[in-house]
């Protein structure tokens, strides 16, 4: 079986990118209910804030080690086309092992971002948090594309049988 490739900086930002997104939705979505809930009472922003941004790190937290553990790919991952795995055999990282990699952000982001930056300059294409837990993204394998020009496969002629008197 040929190895997967690795993926890259760039494809591994657009990822992080639309989980970031789903974040802030959450966040918001979080925010807005907080004060249809309470109401007024929720006028001073500054005693939602820590709220809310425990909130949303549970829940980062929680969403990005179910997903790498269960199936290799947050959604933003799904959208580009990579996926996590556990060293070389090719299959989801463990639970401990997908927590740990949520735990080992901080370590990237800690080096001023220079752990993430060593997706783009390493060869393996492997991150800080990515050496801390054991795993490397790869891209999957794109799905061939069916070429259009050529059409649908034509259909055996069907012989008419002579004389069936239709005119």
């Amino acid at each position: 079986m040929a190895e997967t490739p690795p993926a890259g900086f760039w494809v591994r930002a657009l990822a992080a990118a639309l989980d970031v997104a789903i974040f802030f939705l959450v966040q918001t979505s979080y925010g807005a209910l907080a004060h249809l809930v309470w109401g007024t009472q929720v006028q001073d922003a500054w005693t939602l804030a820590p709220t809310l941004w425990t909130f949303t790190l549970v829940f980062s937290a929680a969403y990005t080690t179910v997903l790498h553990a269960l199936f290799g790919q947050t959604i933003g991952k799904m959208i580009a086309g990579v996926r996590v795995v556990s060293g070389e055999d090719g299959v989801p990282p463990s639970f401990g092992a997908s927590l740990l990699r949520y735990i080992a952000y901080s370590a990237s982001c800690a080096t001023l971002g220079l752990g993430y930056a060593m997706a783009a300059l390493r060869h393996d294409k492997r991150a800080l948090h990515d050496l801390i837990a054991g795993t490397r993204v790869e891209r999957l394998p794109r799905a061939r594309a069916v070429d259009a020009s050529a059409g649908p496969p034509a259909a055996a002629p069907v012989d008419e049988p002579s004389g069936s008197g239709i005119a």
